[in-house]
């Protein structure tokens, strides 16, 4: 009986999607190449902001899918949306999901690739249909 709660709790959690904190490295070897102009010509110190910015984003971007529906949040804010509410998924070569809504309007899904469309099936209970499924 205890496995049948578990299960059940864990097909109701939701699936959260972000950029790897790996990223971090990379916004970090940005920062000392840019310590070459900053310290060259010390008037270029605020370009330092731009990695700040970076890492900010990195932790902020994320797509939480639950049965219910999607939030996404970005750098200033988020949003949520019911799955009634999505019409379907696109995906471009080399960037991040896009929900294509029913009222025409298209929301931007950080961290989704095709590759997590089985996390999202199982979060949406099957709403999503999963690509890689026989």
């Amino acid at each position: 009986m205890a496995t049948d709660s578990a299960e059940d709790a864990h097909a109701t959690s939701p699936v959260v999607l972000k950029i790897s904190p790996m990223a971090h490295f990379a916004v970090g070897f940005f920062a000392l190449g840019l310590l070459v102009p900053v310290l060259t010509w010390p008037v270029a110190a605020p370009l330092l902001g731009i990695p700040v910015l970076l890492s900010a984003l990195i932790v902020r971007f994320r797509t939480q899918a639950d049965d219910s529906g999607v939030t996404v949040r970005t750098l200033l804010g988020s949003r949520s949306v019911r799955w009634e509410d999505i019409e379907g998924l696109r995906f471009s070569r080399g960037s991040w999901g896009r929900a294509q809504l029913k009222d025409g309007h298209r929301l931007q899904l950080p961290a989704v690739t095709f590759a997590s469309l089985p996390r999202l099936t199982q979060a949406s209970a099957g709403r999503v249909p999963n690509p890689y499924a026989d």
